[in-house]
């Protein structure tokens, strides 16, 4: 009895060593950006959503429907991701990048938003850096960054 507990020690110490490799593992490198003016497409893990996905459903999600293109409507989409928790790393004219964290192991996670100004809408990309299942966090991320803009007005 003694032996099978000290190996499920050994295998938790192993478990909990690793996450926080893969943690500060993710913590090094950038957003994605953009390929060819749009958002990238998700690898083949379920840790990524995007609205740009070229047909792969399990991976899509619809794009943010937005009313007016007025100069304040970045800063207001950067207010509602920091509001969240996230960090925005860069905005420029029609991009956003920003990092959320995970409070356990510090796991950072990508959040991408592209302007398309033809279509009124907001694409999203939200993926994990490393792993391979997110618990459907990114999803969330992005119905709950939809809810927060629908409540602001900003979209339609």
């Amino acid at each position: 009895m003694k032996v099978f507990g000290l190996l499920v020690l050994i295998l938790v110490t192993v478990g909990v060593v690793s996450l926080l490799v893969l943690g500060i593992q993710s913590r090094q490198g950038q957003p994605p950006g953009l390929l060819n003016g749009h958002l990238r497409p998700c690898v083949d893990k379920p840790n990524c959503v995007c609205s740009e996905t070229g047909g792969n459903v399990a991976h899509s999600v619809p794009p943010i429907p937005v009313s007016g293109f007025d100069s304040g409507l970045l800063a207001r989409v950067e207010q509602a991701v920091a509001d969240m928790g996230g960090r925005v790393e860069q905005a420029q004219d029609n991009y956003l990048a920003a990092t959320f964290r995970s409070a356990i192991f510090g796991f950072v996670d990508d959040l991408e938003l592209r302007l398309d100004s033809r279509h009124a809408v907001l694409h999203v990309r939200s993926a994990s850096r490393v792993g391979y299942s997110d618990l459907g966090v990114n999803r969330k991320r992005v119905k709950e960054l939809r809810r927060r803009l629908m409540t602001t007005g900003e979209t339609t």
